[in-house]
């Protein structure tokens, strides 16, 4: 499922902006841009969790989409490699 929006490449963080927000390497992903907002909103509040909501729910999916892109180009290269997906 696309979003209207999946016709703009979605904004990513520069290096730059990643080093400077302290993200760790593995954090350095396509949703950065998601990320380096949501902790600074969780260490101005304290990091309650009813708090950040809006950005959390929003790095999630980014998350969430880029897992199921994932998914599906590995089942692309087993289709094409003619191997069948066992779970």
């Amino acid at each position: 499922m696309t979003s209207p929006d999946a016709a703009e490449a979605p904004r990513r963080a520069t290096r730059e902006e990643m080093r400077e927000a302290k993200l760790p390497l593995a954090y350095r992903d396509s949703c950065a841009h998601l990320l380096i907002p949501l902790n600074k909103c969780r260490f101005d509040n304290y990091y309650l969790p009813w708090k950040c909501n809006d950005e959390r729910h929003s790095y999630e999916k980014c998350q969430y989409e880029e897992f199921q892109k994932r998914v599906a180009k590995m089942d692309e290269l087993r289709a094409a490699k003619g191997g069948a997906r066992t779970n």
